[in-house]
């Protein structure tokens, strides 16, 4: 996470910083070059965004009493910056969304040693109609961690949704029996090392046996004398948060499910390790992932954002094994040839067309990227043609994450930011360190641009320090309200009170397929097009959505046809779909 120039006036302010040992947090490149696909944008028709009706409920829902901490006294130490996540799941299958929100801790070495009483993961169950009481402990979950992220999924087919939490030093699984979790990390083996930093997490069935594997990211190797030691500084305001290219990479952490609750490390041996070339040691600083298919062999793929280094594309070749294709494809770099700062990551078929558009929230000064397979199968950075590059240069984007607030059918853009040094106004007066979430709604194919800024966007227009975030229906209304998490203070809920449309919602079931149906592929014909969705609830940056899948419609639309592929091959097609309401899906036998 380090910041990005422009040529010009903030060009030249960053080597009068350099040259006093500062340009570490100005000193970068220009912005992405625009390419564009389609078109012209003077051939297509320009288009207004309706307004997003998102309102604070935080308090009044049962949520005010959380506030992320993140230990901070002063020494500005890296992991400060990176927040945490929190996830939309239904925990005790009742039929509505929980709320988890993953908390850091004070650092053991100082006078609160980590003993603050709200420093754990903090359950919030939800009574069906958007009210959440706080269940910690009663559902064992009050664990310290100095947390970041979260991932949930069946590992075991049991139909109760189990949690992985990542920290600073060792994670932890928890088992959910019932409703009540169990800490299993030292049977299963997924703690990983005191010694690593982990970030993103994410379920899938790697190598199509039925049961979900664990892809875990790592971000830099660190610790607080490596940080000390780097002795970062900011001008007229001392120590200061320095950026991730002065620490080592890392490895990812990929456990097999043996099945009997147990995993094996193969993160090697599956080609998920990534070398720098140089010297020939782990070169990951991973804080996104995401799962796609970026082919047509059914095995969910993964796209890997990195902070500072290149980007990642694991493409699976369904035997438990992967290839790294980010380079090949275009997902690595920026228009320049560049790594940027790469933090969040989602996915989706925004343009209706099949093919995957990847967004990477990037740092300020740098563009959201937005990657479009082209025919070729080729990946371009489409930032400015889409309408998103200009707007988003202003924000430091962690988290961000395709969701049709508007329920018209197409998923428009969130962007979740904040910037990571407190008193970076004082050097760069373009930048604050809470920041407006951004919102760019999804015009369709024929707009002048894909992707239109949002100017009201209500309680989104409010600034925060945005890290995380998850979008799920909390109170069975159809629209997607919004969790926000923070890098430290309170998280923010957020209902969408968008103006009633037709919906419909789809859970899918595995029975030959693990339970979670993660990497199945819905799509869904309606009037006379075709939209397509993965089940992939772990996305955006440390946090996790829910794993249903919400169509909206427009006009007189129906769901006329329904198909469903499933990650073990088996196809099934529905049509009859009612309207206003969840269906479940359950994989035919």
């Amino acid at each position: 996470m380090s910041t990005s120039t422009r040529p010009s006036r903030l060009h030249l302010a960053a080597l009068a910083l350099a040259a006093v040992g500062l340009g570490i947090w100005i000193a970068r490149r220009a912005p992405t070059a625009p390419v564009s696909s389609g078109p012209a944008a003077s051939e297509r028709a320009a288009t207004t965004a309706p307004p997003a009706r998102f309102s604070d409920i935080t308090a009044e829902a049962g949520l005010g009493a959380f506030e992320r901490m993140n230990g901070a006294t002063g020494e500005k130490l890296l992991p400060e910056t990176t927040g945490g996540g929190g996830a939309f799941v239904d925990v005790d299958n009742d039929g509505d969304l929980d709320i988890v929100l993953v908390n850091g801790r004070a650092w053991p070495w100082t006078s609160g040693g980590g003993a603050a009483p709200r420093s754990t993961v903090v359950l919030y169950r939800n009574d069906g109609a958007g009210h959440f009481t706080d269940s910690t402990a009663a559902a064992g979950l009050a664990v310290q961690r100095y947390g970041m992220g979260i991932a949930a999924g069946d590992f075991d087919n049991d139909g109760w949704t189990d949690l992985f939490i990542t920290a600073v030093g060792q994670n932890v699984l928890l088992e959910n029996v019932g409703g009540r979790f169990h800490d299993i990390t030292a049977r299963a083996g997924v703690a990983g090392r005191a010694d690593q930093w982990s970030t993103c997490a994410t379920w899938f069935d790697a190598d199509n046996d039925g049961d979900l594997d664990l892809f875990v990211c790592n971000y830099v190797r660190w610790s607080r004398d490596l940080d000390r030691a780097q002795d970062f500084s900011l001008a007229g305001v001392g120590r200061a948060y320095g950026p991730p290219r002065n620490f080592a990479g890392t490895a990812p952490f990929f456990y097999v499910n043996e099945g009997d609750g147990r995993f094996t490390e193969r993160a090697a041996a599956a080609g998920l390790v990534v070398h720098d070339p140089v010297t020939k040691t782990p070169a990951a600083k991973s804080l996104g992932v995401a799962l796609t298919h970026l082919d047509d062999n059914r095995c969910p793929d993964l796209v890997v954002a990195n902070d500072t280094v290149r980007n990642y594309a694991f493409r699976n070749r369904c035997d438990g094994t992967f290839e790294e294709v980010g380079t090949t494809i275009g997902l690595a770099y920026d228009g320049y040839g560049n790594a940027r700062s790469g933090m969040g990551i989602d996915i989706a078929d925004v343009r209706d067309d099949g093919a995957p558009v990847i967004a990477v929230g990037n740092f300020a000064n740098e563009m959201t990227a937005i990657f479009a397979r082209q025919a070729s199968g080729q990946f371009v950075d489409e930032a400015i043609a889409s309408g998103v590059g200009a707007a988003s240069r202003a924000h430091l984007t962690f988290g961000v994450l395709f969701v049709d607030y508007d329920l018209d059918g197409r998923d428009d853009l969130l962007t979740i930011n904040g910037h990571v040094e407190d008193q970076i106004a004082l050097v760069q007066k373009s930048q604050t360190h809470a920041q407006p979430a951004g919102l760019y709604w999804n015009a369709g194919p024929d707009a002048a641009t894909t992707f239109v800024p949002v100017t009201d966007t209500g309680a989104l227009a409010t600034p925060i320090v945005g890290r995380g975030g998850a979008y799920g229906d909390i109170n069975g209304d159809g629209d997607l309200d919004l969790l926000l998490v923070p890098a430290t203070g309170p998280a923010k809920l957020l209902r969408n009170d968008v103006a009633a449309r037709r919906w419909f919602r789809l859970r899918l079931v595995g029975t030959s397929s693990p339970h979670d149906a993660v990497g199945a592929v819905v799509e869904v014909t309606s009037g006379g097009r075709t939209r397509r969705k993965v089940v992939s609830p772990t996305h955006g940056y440390l946090s996790q959505s829910d794993a249903a899948l919400t169509f909206g419609l427009t006009g007189g639309e129906t769901a006329d046809t329904i198909r469903v592929t499933w990650p073990r091959g088996a196809v099934q097609t529905l049509s009859g779909v009612p309207l206003g309401q969840t269906t479940t899906i359950t994989e035919a036998q």
